[in-house]
């Protein structure tokens, strides 16, 4: 079914149509790129490539490709800015360097700004002492038949009209193109991970890949999407996590592996969560969660100096420094700091009672361990915004980590807080098959009690540590909370570049739900 068009793209849509009328294409083929504006920018020695007196000048020829942006058109010769992906350049025009009546009949009556043009030409600086490109050669490569926001000055600054935040994720390319910025943090997100995957393999940990859909979810706290394979008449799930596949490979001999992979969870949207998201996962044989917190540090370190030279990172209103080492408090310490209550050896009646007199509400499916987290993230994680490890968690938060080995009922784990939020995830991996049922067991009673997040049973699991796995640290690390800081941005949407939405029906005005 065909739309409406708006009056600007009636007038775009007749440009096109006069363009093969004149038999000029407006969706070219290719074009030679050689050279981009930063690299032009950068390069042009007005020495040896302007023309001084009693010294030849050696042409700067350039062949470039980007974005009409914005134009000046003056009788018989106009200036345009240029954006290609390295950034803007002005390129000057005549008339007299096109074929005859090519810039009338062609350039200045149907370029429109956001065309996509092709220029060949050399490199000058302007009276006023830009560089510029003369272009003595143009093509369009791509005709823009939606107006894009139009770039305007004020006050000796350049900005345009986009500022709903709705309709730059849901038009990324949109936002991409006027935004030069956000382009700069998705390249930054790209170098976080990149330098993440160098620094495990240079550790010499194998990257591998386990399935996203999986007969039985687990590795995670969290509630899946489900899916049917038709041929096999089966219900599968997106996988949740990594973690039981990768600690099948430790079983098989692996000393190290990792995954960065997206992962899913059936979960509301809000400033930090998207139900699509990125995870690393690593698991290290004869390794224990203290060895773990000294890689973490050591890292996330590695990724801040590699991104920003520097260990002190802008975020927000913070100065956070990510560098070694960083605080290490157990979690009922914490607890106990913020609130002056001591949970350990309480009971699942008395955790409740006293999350009631905090103004908790706590559900009748909540075990002990839930109400425990609750406490913390309502008291203890907006405030921690330095990078701390959190250490020694419940056992039943816990079905997958070992216990710990001189505090009764609690086990060898830790996440890092940083900014008020979850870092990442890291225990002792529990590699005791009966302990393991057991606690799998205990879920399922969570389960039968309404718990929806609680995990299932998992069989071949179960079977493949009865093979017998070395003692292992694991770890979690959440990508896009990660990029969150490097970038200093405020929402997983900015560090995502296709974040789930609602549907464009039901959008109205610009929000952030669930924040």
């Amino acid at each position: 079914m065909s739309r409406e068009y708006s009056e600007q793209e009636i007038i775009r849509r007749d440009a096109r149509a006069q363009l093969d009328a004149a038999g000029v294409s407006p969706y070219g083929y290719s074009w030679d790129v050689n050279n981009r504006a930063a690299t032009i920018l950068a390069t042009f020695d007005e020495s040896k490539h302007q023309p001084v007196e009693g010294v030849a000048p050696v042409p700067f020829r350039v062949s470039v490709a980007g974005r009409v942006m914005s134009m000046r058109i003056m009788g018989k010769a106009a200036f345009f800015n240029l954006q290609d992906d390295s950034g803007k350049i002005q390129v000057y025009i005549s008339r007299d360097d096109l074929p005859e009546g090519y810039y009338n009949t062609i350039f200045k009556k149907l370029v429109d700004i956001g065309d996509v043009i092709g220029i060949e030409g050399f490199v000058f600086k302007t009276r006023v002492g830009e560089v510029s490109v003369h272009a003595q050669k143009f093509e369009i490569l791509a005709k823009s038949l939606r107006p894009f926001p139009i770039e305007k000055e004020q006050d000796g600054k350049v900005f345009n009209e986009i500022t709903d935040k709705e309709y730059r994720y849901r038009q990324r390319y949109v936002d991409l193109v006027v935004h030069p910025e956000v382009r700069r943090t998705f390249k930054q997100r790209a170098k976080m991970v990149s330098t993440m995957r160098a620094f495990l393999d240079a550790r010499e940990y194998v990257e591998v890949e386990t399935p996203v859909l999986q007969p039985i979810y687990g590795g995670a706290a969290a509630r899946p999407f489900t899916t049917q394979h038709n041929a096999l008449d089966m219900k599968l799930y997106l996988r949740i996590a990594d973690e039981l596949y990768l600690k099948r490979l430790i079983v098989g001999g692996f000393d190290g592996v990792y995954e960065i992979s997206k992962d899913f969870r059936n979960e509301g949207l809000s400033r930090f969560h998207n139900p699509e998201f990125t995870m690393m996962e690593l698991y290290v044989a004869y390794k224990d969660y203290n060895w773990m917190m000294d890689l973490v540090e050591e890292m996330i370190e590695h990724i801040a100096l590699a991104l920003h030279g520097s260990t002190d990172l802008q975020v927000g209103d913070n100065t956070i420094s990510f560098k070694r080492p960083w605080k290490r408090v157990p979690l009922l310490d914490a607890i106990e700091e913020k609130t002056g209550e001591n949970l350990a050896g309480k009971s699942r009646d008395e955790l409740a009672a006293i999350a009631k007199k905090l103004g908790i509400h706590v559900e009748h499916s909540m075990g002990s361990g839930k109400i425990i987290d609750e406490i913390f993230g309502e008291f203890v994680e907006p405030h921690m915004i330095q990078p701390t490890f959190i250490t020694d968690y419940p056992i039943e938060l816990s079905p997958l980590a070992k216990k710990h080995r001189s505090k009764e009922g609690l086990v060898e784990r830790f996440e890092a807080i940083c900014n008020g939020k979850e870092l990442c995830n890291a225990f002792s991996e529990l590699n005791d098959p009966d302990d393991q049922r057991a606690r799998f067991e205990d879920q399922v009673g969570l389960g039968m009690r309404g718990d929806d997040e609680a995990m299932q049973l998992d069989e071949d699991y179960l079977r493949a540590l009865e093979y017998g796995m070395p003692p292992t640290a694991g770890l979690g690390i959440g990508i896009d909370r990660l990029a969150m800081l490097m970038t200093n941005s405020r929402s997983i949407r900015d560090v995502i570049l296709f974040p789930l939405l609602r549907p464009e029906v039901e959008t109205e005005a610009a929000s952030e739900p669930n924040e």
